[in-house]
């Protein structure tokens, strides 16, 4: 049986004037060009709230005020290298942001950028923003 991890993440949705905020995958990650909320793992002793907080800095360069949570998102992949993933998203609305956009250097990351709602289907997404937008979108 392949090895098995389970990760606990938090993530924030933002939508401004009908765009949602989004992060594009680096080629650090397995998915690059992949597109998904700004958020990340939940580090040890975090609070969730603070992981998004964290998260949006580092891959935004935004602060931000987090509001209510939303709704816990769950779904199990495969890595290249066999390990089974059970990832438990907690998915936060965005009440405030602040500051300048700006990418993340040397990250997960490599781009942060806006998107029209209608225009996201254009995009190559991870499954679970499809999701967040189709259960707690605006």
């Amino acid at each position: 049986m392949p090895p098995a991890t389970q990760r606990v993440a938090a993530y924030g949705l933002v939508v401004v004037d009908g765009s949602v905020l989004l992060c594009r995958a680096s080629a650090l990650t397995e998915v690059p060009g992949w597109w998904w909320l700004p958020g990340g793992g939940v580090d040890f002793g975090e609070h969730p709230r603070e992981t998004v907080c964290r998260e949006f800095a580092e891959e935004t360069g935004l602060s931000v005020t987090v509001g209510p949570l939303l709704g816990v998102l769950s779904d199990v992949r495969g890595r290249r290298s066999g390990e089974q993933v059970h990832s438990l998203r907690l998915l936060y609305r965005i009440e405030t942001i602040t500051g300048n956009l700006r990418p993340e250097v040397g990250g997960t990351t490599d781009l942060a950028a806006f998107h029209r709602l209608e225009d996201v289907g254009q995009l190559q997404l991870a499954r679970y923003v499809t999701e967040a937008l189709e259960l707690f979108g605006p």
